[in-house]
């Protein structure tokens, strides 16, 4: 398989195609928030969290010794994942829980272990 990008032989627009896509395009602040959120997911640390929490509501102590982190340095990391609003907190008593926000954060992150097992896969 080649890394080239392929490109047209011809110059043809297809006003049809350029025009519908366009018309569904969201504005550019929306597509920059977008961008940010998909940056969050860009660290592996955080990626981390998110699998843990992806398999379990969990403590800060815990998924600091599960990832082998200091409780400050975990804290920090779901700082930003609060920020991005792809994790939620609970009070239990005298612990706080992390939780993935919502569906929609276990489905991208379902789907991204999905996609990268079909690639190991071939």
């Amino acid at each position: 398989m080649s890394d080239e990008i392929e490109v047209c032989e011809v110059r043809e627009v297809h006003k049809d195609k350029v025009d519908s896509v366009c018309a569904k395009m969201p504005e550019e602040e929306e597509l920059y928030d977008l961008a940010e959120l998909f940056k969050v997911f860009g660290d592996s640390t955080r990626i981390r969290i998110l699998f843990a929490l992806f398999e379990e509501d969990i403590c800060v102590c815990d998924l600091a010794e599960t990832l082998g982190m200091t409780v400050s340095a975990v804290s920090h990391q779901l700082k930003t994942l609060k920020q991005a609003k792809l994790i939620g907190s609970r009070r239990e008593g005298k612990q706080v829980i992390y939780f993935l926000a919502d569906d929609h954060v276990r489905t991208i992150i379902g789907t991204g272990l999905e996609h990268l097992e079909e690639s190991y896969h071939r």
